[in-house]
C-alpha cells in the first residue's frame, strides 16, 4: 500500500531542495520517500516547468475532492487499492519509460498489462488516466507497431478492446533476436567497405560480435529443450574421446538411433550458441570433432598459447 500522502510541509522541502539543485533521489531520500513519488509529484503539478509548493498543494487538494467518497470500510478498501494501482502505473511506466519507450505509450501499455483477461477500451483508458483520446489513440498506435498489443472485439458493444496476449513477450523477444543478427550482418558489410585494419573497421568488428554472440543467444533453445540436452551430451562425447568420430561411431557409443544422433549433431550446427566456447567442426565427410570457437581467442593469444611449452608430468 502506499505511504502518508505528501504534506503542504512536504512540497515546501521539495520546492526548496529543487532550487538548491538537489536530484529526485536525494530529494526522497531526505523525506524517507521512493524516488518515483517526487518525481511524479514534480511531473504533475509543475507549473510552467517550475515545482511551485503552492500550486502542489491545491492541485493535489483539487484531485482528492474530485475522488469519490469512500463508504464505509469496503469502500476505503476499495479507493486505497485504487490510489496504489495509480501509484504502481505510474511507477512502472516511469521505469520503461527510461528504456527509452514513450512516457504516455508507457503509461497505456502498463494499463493494459494489469488489466484483466478483457483488456480496456480507449474509453477506459481515457478515463484511467486522465488524458485525452488522441493521446490514447497515439499511444495504442505505438504499441501496435511493436505488436505488443491485440485489438479485439468488445461484446455487447461498438467500441475495440485493446489486450496484451500472451504471445507478446515470445514476439518482442523474436523482433530484437532478428534486429540484432541484422546489425551483425550490417556490420560486416562495414568491414569491407572501411577495411579490417582500420579503426572503424575495429569498432564494427567489436561491435559485430557482441550482437551476434547476443542474436545467438536470444534464437537458442533452452537447455529444457530434449534435443539440445542430447546436443550438449554429443559435445561431451566428442570431447571425451579427443578424436574425430562418425555419426554412426556416435550413435554406437552412446546407444542412440542414428536418427537421433543427426538431430543433435544439428542442433550444435543450427544453433552455435549451445556449445559456446566451443565449436562443432567437419572433419571428414560425416565426421565430426570439437575446437573452440575462432572468436574467443585473438590472434596474439593463439599464437602465445603455441609458444607454450607442454607441462611435463611429475615424476
Amino acid at each position: 500500500m502506499p505511504g502518508p500522502r505528501l504534506t503542504e510541509e512536504d512540497r515546501r522541502r521539495i520546492a526548496a531542495w529543487l532550487d538548491e539543485g538537489l536530484g529526485y533521489a536525494e530529494i526522497g531520500r531526505r523525506l524517507g520517500r521512493p524516488t518515483s513519488t517526487i518525481s511524479r509529484e514534480v511531473a504533475r503539478n509543475a507549473a510552467s516547468g517550475t515545482y511551485l509548493a503552492d500550486h502542489a498543494q491545491e492541485a493535489a487538494g483539487h484531485r482528492a475532492r474530485r475522488r469519490r467518497p469512500a463508504r464505509g470500510a469496503r469502500g476505503v478498501d476499495a479507493d486505497g487499492r485504487a490510489e496504489a494501482v495509480r501509484d504502481f502505473v505510474d511507477e512502472f511506466a516511469s521505469l520503461l519509460a527510461a528504456t527509452g519507450m514513450p512516457r504516455m505509450t508507457a503509461r497505456v501499455f502498463v494499463s493494459l498489462l494489469t488489466a484483466d483477461a478483457r483488456g480496456l477500451t480507449s474509453a477506459d483508458l481515457v478515463g484511467l488516466l486522465q488524458v485525452s483520446p488522441a493521446s490514447v489513440s497515439k499511444a495504442i498506435a505505438y504499441l501496435e507497431t511493436m505488436e505488443l498489443v491485440v485489438r479485439g472485439a468488445d461484446f455487447g458493444g461498438r467500441r475495440e478492446r485493446y489486450v496484451i496476449d500472451d504471445e507478446v513477450w515470445l514476439r518482442a523477444w523474436q523482433t530484437d533476436t532478428g534486429a540484432h543478427g541484422e546489425i551483425a550482418t550490417a556490420t560486416r558489410r562495414g568491414i569491407e567497405i572501411f577495411g579490417a585494419e582500420s579503426v572503424a573497421g575495429g569498432r564494427l568488428e567489436r561491435m559485430g560480435l557482441f550482437f551476434a554472440r547476443l542474436s545467438e543467444q536470444m534464437s537458442g533453445s533452452t537447455l529444457a529443450d530434449p534435443v539440445v540436452e542430447d546436443a550438449l551430451t554429443v559435445l561431451a562425447a566428442l570431447v571425451d574421446a579427443a578424436r574425430p568420430l562418425t555419426t554412426g561411431a556416435l550413435s554406437a557409443a552412446l546407444g542412440w538411433s542414428t536418427d537421433r544422433t543427426q538431430r543433435a549433431l544439428a542442433a550444435l550446427h543450427d544453433q552455435p550458441a549451445i556449445a559456446d566456447p566451443l565449436a562443432l567442426r567437419t572433419a571428414a565427410p560425416d565426421t565430426y570433432t570439437i575446437a573452440a570457437r575462432p572468436d574467443r581467442l585473438g590472434p596474439e593469444q593463439r599464437e602465445a598459447l603455441h609458444r607454450v611449452s607442454p607441462c611435463r608430468s611429475a615424476r
